[in-house]
């Protein structure tokens, strides 16, 4: 799950990955100490971590959150319909299939205190808020 969204990075122009690299950053950032808190209040489990003792989904959120922030941002930036539209449709994929396969078949973490449905409105949010991070930090 880490390395395969890294696959795709070198067809993101040079310009683009560094335009967007500090949004991506700060939105990884932000989901590591979300699932550090969310981990602690037991919302959910990760059943694998990375690093043993630390209960944070690296391989989640460095990979297809982080480079899949990269492309978001690259196709969609400067229209706020479209990135909404995107962030709506990769939101009920993520917490549809990717999910099931996630929780189910890999069995990567497991929903304990949250469902789909609030992740779902969490990742709109950091949507929204991550979109102001760009606007506003003027990183054009």
């Amino acid at each position: 799950m880490l390395i395969i969204p890294w696959l795709t990075v070198p067809f993101i122009r040079k310009q683009s990955f560094f335009r967007f690299l500090p949004v991506a950053s700060f939105t990884s950032l932000f989901l590591t100490v979300f699932s550090a808190m969310a981990n602690k209040k037991k919302w959910w489990i990760t059943k694998r971590p990375l690093f043993s003792g630390i209960p944070v989904d690296f391989p989640y959120i460095l990979g297809p959150y982080f480079v899949g922030t990269l492309w978001v941002f690259k196709q969609t930036y400067g229209n706020l319909p479209k990135y909404l539209l995107t962030n709506i449709v990769l939101g009920i994929i993520n917490v549809g299939p990717f999910f099931f396969i996630s929780q189910k078949v890999v069995g990567v973490f497991k929903f304990k205190r949250m469902n789909n449905i609030t992740w779902y409105f969490i990742s709109l949010f950091t949507a929204i808020l991550i979109y102001g991070v760009q606007y506003n930090g003027k990183i054009n």
